[in-house]
């Protein structure tokens, strides 16, 4: 390809200029009380100072020469940035509700259209989310029946790790398919046998669009939609693959609709159709056929990829550090033994464990953005008018990597949550699910699911990295909407 040659580039520089002379005229008088900032370029504002590879980490340098609050240009998107606990406190507990709705992220806005229940706003986001949380508790989320479906779900898991005959192996779907099985029963009803060729495309579907979201080319669409649309790649894959987890969904709906009985709900699927059914002459319902198909995903996506990665990751710790997972050992077969299952109820005596589980989700920060909130009027924020409309990133790796509250933050230690007499200590940094409003509808059902598919795992098997475990690499592979960590193998020793 010929270079461009001295007359375009010109061109392309004048025009970039007068672009941003026009956005420029138009920024709202209150922009001037915004906080500072980056200088950002005409059209592609500050990309070229972010990191593909790690922009919780750009963002991070950022608010220590910023301060706890300060603006940047996602393309030609203004955005404000939280750094550090105060400010994300502040805007999300204490102000919750001017700082509930759903900030712009291109792709998923693309993929979801404002509909279901993590992307959507105002009435219809108040609804679903509503819905969905009284629902999730009547299936039992934070009960004991939930609790035995996992215990159940977790035998079926051991049996898998079982038949490697301590091989190497690569975990990640084996963790989703048991993760995900626990959603499936709240919203399908049923559970998949982990050789199922249908559920394993699904798991492998959400796999790779949590990996591109993180990628670079997922950050790129972000920050140039209208250009990245018409760019080949990898990120074209989101949406296809939505589409089909979507059919996925309707192909249970239908298979519900001929057997379903309003005095006797059996999931998720089957109270979204009552509930349609109760508002059918409503034309302004928000209980409809698309969000059913997409409220049922965004669920099914938060209850297998996030707690499945956490485990995942969590792993890859306990290969790295084989002490601490010596103690986890030490303690499970202290207080629960051999004979029988873990429970909920050990949590409480087994405080080793229970620091080692927080300081794993604490460590990766698994969403070090949070999903980005927005305010949807002109807001005063400390001595700052934040405009309306403007997307708000709330950094939750500022807050959990905190060097005040978790001293040595980039360092993996179990006692930043244990007092010097060895019991847990509790921390109001601890935000792994983000806080306030908007906070992850599942959080119960995942700080269960850790802490038992934790536990049942350890009580059976000794997890053995194929590598020194000094030369195991803990950093992300990717970071952006996600912390993804690197492919690893490991073997699973019967104890």
């Amino acid at each position: 390809m010929e270079p461009l040659g001295t007359v375009t580039i010109l061109m392309i520089i004048c025009i970039s200029c007068l672009v941003f002379l026009a956005v420029r005229s138009r920024t709202p008088e209150n922009a001037k009380q915004l906080p500072p900032g980056p200088p950002p370029l005409p059209i592609v504002g500050n990309a070229l100072q972010l990191k593909t590879n790690n922009l919780a980490q750009v963002l991070q340098e950022f608010g220590e020469k910023y301060g706890s609050v300060f603006t940047m240009y996602f393309g030609t998107e203004r955005v404000v940035v939280l750094h550090g606990y105060d400010a994300v406190k502040e805007a999300l507990i204490d102000r919750g509700d001017e700082f509930a709705a759903r900030g712009h992220l291109p792709l998923a806005d693309d993929v979801n259209k404002g509909l279901g229940i993590i992307f959507s706003n105002g009435e219809m986001w108040k609804q679903l989310r509503r819905f969905a949380l009284t629902t999730l508790r009547n299936f039992g989320m934070g009960k004991k029946s939930i609790e035995e479906r996992i215990q159940e779900e977790a035998q079926f898991l051991l049996e898998k790790f079982q038949d490697t005959q301590e091989k190497p192996l690569d975990p990640t779907y084996l963790l989703s398919c048991a993760l995900s099985n626990v959603i499936c029963a709240i919203v399908f009803g049923k559970r998949y046998d982990y050789n199922d060729k249908k559920f394993l495309s699904m798991m492998s579907l959400m796999n790779e669009n949590f990996q591109v979201l993180s990628s670079s080319w997922g950050q790129l669409y972000n920050l140039f939609p209208s250009l990245m649309k018409c760019i080949p790649g990898p990120h074209h894959k989101v949406l296809k693959n939505n589409l089909a987890a979507r059919e996925f969904v309707l192909e249970e709906v239908e298979e519900h609709k001929p057997t379903l009985d309003p005095s006797s709900p059996r999931d998720f699927i089957d109270c979204f159709l009552m509930k349609m059914d109760q508002e059918k002459g409503n034309s302004a319902s928000h209980f409809t056929i698309e969000n059913l198909a997409i409220s049922t995903v965004d669920l099914f996506v938060a209850g297998t990829e996030t707690t499945s990665t956490t485990l995942r990751y969590g792993f890859m710790v306990l290969l790295k550090y084989p002490e601490i997972q010596d103690k986890v050992h030490e303690e499970i077969d202290r207080v629960i033994g051999r004979s029988r299952s873990p429970c909920m109820a050990d949590r409480g005596e087994m405080p080793y464990t229970d620091a080692v589980i927080h300081e794993i989700q604490r460590f990766i920060s698994l969403i070090p953005l949070s999903v980005p909130h927005a305010v949807l009027k002109d807001t005063p924020f400390r001595q700052y008018v934040i405009p309306k409309g403007t997307t708000i990133y709330p950094i939750l790796t500022s807050v959990l990597h905190d060097s005040k509250e978790f001293p040595n933050p980039k360092e993996f230690d179990p006692g930043h949550f244990l007092h010097k007499d060895g019991t847990f200590r509790k921390s109001d940094y601890f935000m792994p699910f983000s806080a306030g409003k908007r906070i992850c509808v599942g959080e119960g059902l995942a700080r269960m699911e850790i802490f038992l598919f934790l536990t049942t795992i350890l009580q059976n098997f000794t997890l053995k990295s194929i590598i020194d475990p000094k030369d195991i690499d803990l950093t992300p592979v990717l970071s952006s909407i996600g912390n993804c960590p690197r492919p690893y193998q490991l073997c699973i020793v019967p104890r």
